[in-house]
């Protein structure tokens, strides 16, 4: 639970044009920072997501924000995608629900397949007691306007531009009631959630050569790692830090890495 006084998204830093919402807060963290500082930009020239990929985003069209969280929480990544779905569901139609990729990837289920809505990427120190949760969401992106190897793996909440700051507050606010509540409750709605469940999934070296393994996704356990059962019996768990989804359903699953320093 964050302190009383750490009012999230206080102090908040928003500019014009930036290279990276996390790399500004963490050096903000760094220089001692107070938990609940809060950046925003209308425009990343070096926005990442996991694994250091690329964060595309027309300037404007996207809510792209860092928090610095002190003490960052263990479950923090799950907590993060559990309060986006809180919050952008009141976006969607009532018949649509947002679910989360494994560990903190907010999609939709669409004819294609799983298309990506909002991406999560939490970085830190954890000696220090602090992290940073870096948000991109596609508020007003015209999917069309895309790269195409980017465009048919994503989506969007079709808003305007001025639905930006609601959808920021909106999740500012779903966090906060998320960061009061047992990490039980926390870890059942993440379940209900679960984008995952029920489907076959790959991991390993992805891009490397060397093995790589498959399994069905069953759910998370109490520390928030993927439980998958194996095509020969027996189950494993997946930790974040070395997981990446092969190609199954889709044409291109993100790999499902966190990354902390």
């Amino acid at each position: 639970m964050i302190p009383p006084a750490a009012r999230l998204g206080r102090p908040r830093i928003h500019l014009r044009r930036t290279d990276s919402t996390n790399e500004r807060a963490r050096a903000l963290a760094i220089e001692g920072a107070p938990g609940g500082t809060l950046v925003t930009t209308a425009e990343q020239s070096a926005g990442r997501g996991r694994q250091g990929r690329e964060w595309l985003a027309p300037p404007g069209s996207s809510l792209l924000m860092s928090l610095l969280l002190r003490p960052p929480p263990t479950l923090l990544p799950l907590i993060a995608a559990v309060a986006a779905c809180d919050a952008l569901e009141r976006r969607l139609p009532s018949a649509v629900q947002a679910r989360i990729k494994w560990p903190n990837d907010i999609v939709l289920e669409e004819e294609a397949g799983l298309a990506k809505l909002a991406g999560i990427l939490v970085e830190g120190r954890p000696q220090e007691g602090w992290a940073v949760l870096g948000i991109g969401v596609n508020v007003a992106v015209e999917v069309e306007q895309l790269p195409e190897d980017v465009r048919r793996r994503a989506t969007t909440l079709g808003g305007s531009f001025s639905d930006v700051e609601p959808v920021l507050e909106e999740f500012l606010e779903a966090l906060e009631r998320r960061l009061g509540e047992p990490a039980d409750a926390v870890l059942q709605a993440w379940s209900e959630r679960d984008a995952l469940r029920g489907r076959e999934i790959g991991w390993g070296t992805q891009g490397h050569a060397g093995p790589s393994s498959e399994g069905t996704a069953q759910g998370i356990d109490g520390a928030g790692r993927l439980v998958v059962a194996l095509p020969a019996g027996g189950q494993t768990t997946l930790e974040a830090g070395e997981v990446h989804l092969a190609p199954i359903v889709q044409n291109q699953l993100d790999d499902l890495s966190d990354e902390t320093s």
